[in-house]
């Protein structure tokens, strides 16, 4: 665990960029740095590796002082992200990744071993290794960043906006690479940002700073969520915070309508028999096609370019209510296609229903809808 106590960075200008900050960062977990520009989030990482020196206070890496570590193996120590990769062009993107190893003493063979299992895990393909950063695509090097800061396997990863400077689409991929490798490896991050669903998406614990370096809030994103510490804090979250805690409420608990989905060759009395405004048709795998109202559909004749587009499908029980209201609002019929994990409709469920599960869980006090919410369609 990092634990930071009373630390303070004063500039001998007299600008204050952290004052008195206090703050356990848990071990093998994510804690993100949120905040506007000029909130200290950055001076704190680099305080914690000593690459800035706090003026006052102490930083504690299980219990034992940084100040007392010789500067090069703490931050030998470390693995350090930042944004766009900061790699070496004249390097192969092997030889990037297998720096630190090879800084530590490791035969090329070893590092380069390293390097190549890396590559794997961050999810780059083996073909890049002999290739050279600028050869890559902005996402392809933040992989690389991230695989040269693991590669030595530190307890702690320090990462500073590595992911603000790709496109959305690259960094949502990015996100999901590294909450996966924190699955696999669990370390100690660091993460700094200033995007607060980033924020919310990746962290166990959340820190919201506020400008002159001074801690507004530490609590867990759906803590945060839920009850923000004050006006400030309510403020940086933004109007649509009660969207975002939806996103802690699981979508187990929904219970799925199975009569409106109809095969793509559906017979005229099962046409006929749900008596739902809209059908579901699916192909012959079980797989959504679109919606159709049932005076439109033909026996046997049902044509699947003539049929409603049905969103974006949602799995229950992985994906939150959140995913599953965002579902509905997508589909022009107002209701939400659930699916298993192989992409085969298990049942649809509408707006209403949706926001009667979200209700029960408020009612409650808790995200558990399944066992709080009998949901009717």
């Amino acid at each position: 665990m990092i634990r930071m106590e009373s630390v303070t960075k004063r500039y001998p200008d007299g600008t204050v960029a952290v004052d008195r900050l206090s703050l356990d960062i848990p071990d093998r977990a994510i804690t993100v740095l949120v905040g506007p520009s000029g909130c200290g989030k950055t001076t704190t990482l680099r305080m914690i590796n000593r690459m800035v020196e706090p003026t006052e206070g102490t930083i504690l890496l299980d219990g034992e002082d940084l100040q007392r570590l010789p500067v090069t193996t703490l931050r030998r120590s470390m693995g350090y992200v930042i944004q766009n990769a900061g790699l070496f062009q004249h390097r192969t993107i092997l030889d990037n990744i297998a720096t630190v190893p090879r800084l530590l003493g490791w035969g090329k063979a070893r590092s380069r071993e390293r390097a190549a299992e890396l590559m794997g895990r961050v999810g780059l393909d083996a073909s890049l290794a002999g290739r050279y950063p600028y050869q890559l695509s902005g996402g392809q090097q933040q992989r690389v960043g991230v695989a040269r800061a693991l590669a030595a396997d530190p307890p702690v990863l320090l990462m500073d906006e590595p992911f603000s400077a790709v496109d959305p689409v690259v960094r949502k991929g990015l996100q999901d690479e590294l909450l996966r490798i924190q699955d696999e490896l669990g370390k100690t991050i660091v993460f700094v940002t200033h995007d607060i669903d980033e924020a919310v998406k990746l962290g166990t614990m959340v820190a919201v700073m506020r400008t002159g370096g001074r801690l507004a809030q530490f609590a867990s994103p759906a803590d945060l969520l839920s009850d923000p510490a004050d006006a400030f804090v309510e403020d940086f979250l933004g109007a649509d915070r009660g969207v975002r805690r939806l996103s802690f409420f699981p979508s187990a608990g929904l219970e799925l309508v199975t009569d409106a989905v109809v095969p793509l060759d559906a017979p005229a009395a099962r046409l006929a028999a749900s008596g739902a405004p809209y059908l579901l048709v699916t192909d012959p795998d079980g797989r959504p096609l679109g919606w159709g109202e049932p005076r439109d559909l033909i026996a046997g004749a049902i044509v699947p370019e003539g049929l409603l587009p049905y969103g974006r499908p949602f799995v229950p029980g992985t994906d939150s209510l959140r995913a599953a209201l965002d579902c509905a609002v997508l589909s022009p019929t107002g209701w939400a296609v659930a699916v298993d994990a192989d992409g085969r409709v298990s049942g649809v469920v509408s707006q209403q229903a949706i926001g009667e599960a979200i209700r029960s869980a408020h009612a409650a006090g808790r995200g558990d809808v399944a066992e709080v919410a009998e949901v009717a369609p």
